[in-house]
């Protein structure tokens, strides 16, 4: 079974965000980036899937020479190989069409793609892939099994789960839930040095247009300053709950 996962290249959470050009772009400057969690989740399954089922795992990003060290990190978990398509991803449709692109020429049996990032949170791409390559599609995934040719996924729906059966070739929006937290692995020593001679492929985009574009960017309001209410005065308590707060 031949597996590719998605890869995106997102700022730490611990990271402070800014912008620049007058809010328009973001600013990487001093921003430590890592593999998006749900990619990462998925990363973390399809290694199972490699040591239980002997797949090969092959990981895929969109963007320039910078997103290079979060690849070679997902080669130090355990990926076999990895394809940078070398160029900026500029919106959820070029991306999903690069992606469809590696897909189509890569002949992969699953394709695991978080269903959204963590920093524009568009939710997009993994159904566009889908669409573009005519492949079986199951979104917000947090259970993957799979036999032969035939997938068992269960999804999160409103109030509940779902559990369905297809066959592959399948794309799969997944999160958190694919493994556990506690199952998800930190490179070693050793990964790590094995990753720097694992194969590393750039290739050049095609053709796509660009159909949306960030025209401004900002930050949540700052939180009120917290205010202490002695433990004896339970009527201000509930004076500042029911006037200012609003929650009784």
């Amino acid at each position: 079974m031949k597996i590719l996962v998605c890869i995106s290249h997102v700022p730490d959470t611990t990271s402070k965000i800014n912008f620049a050009n007058n809010d328009s772009e973001f600013d990487t400057n001093g921003v430590q980036f890592v593999i998006n969690p749900n990619d990462e989740f998925g990363l973390t399954r399809a290694i199972w899937f490699q040591e239980k089922q002997g797949a090969t795992v092959t990981v895929v990003n969109v963007g320039g020479p910078e997103t290079e060290p979060t690849l070679r990190k997902a080669l130090a978990i355990g990926a076999n190989d990895a394809i940078r398509v070398n160029a900026t991803p500029t919106d959820g449709f070029f991306v999903a069409k690069q992606l469809a692109e590696v897909i189509k020429n890569g002949g992969y049996d699953l394709v695991i793609a978080g269903k959204e990032s963590l920093d524009y949170n568009g939710g997009m791409v993994p159904g566009m892939i889908a669409a573009m390559t005519n492949a079986n599609f199951v979104n917000s995934c947090t259970e993957l099994t799979i036999e032969g040719a035939n997938a068992k996924a269960v999804r999160e729906i409103d109030g509940g789960k779902e559990t369905v059966s297809t066959t592959l070739p399948l794309i799969i929006g997944g999160q958190k839930g694919l493994v556990e937290e506690k199952d998800l692995r930190i490179p070693n020593m050793r990964g790590i040095m094995t990753a720097r001679t694992k194969p590393l492929t750039v290739v050049e985009p095609t053709e796509a247009p660009t159909h949306t574009k960030a025209v401004k960017f900002e930050k949540p309001a700052p939180k009120s300053a917290v205010k202490l209410i002695p433990a004896d005065n339970l009527d201000e308590l509930i004076n500042l709950l029911h006037n200012e707060a609003k929650v009784i």
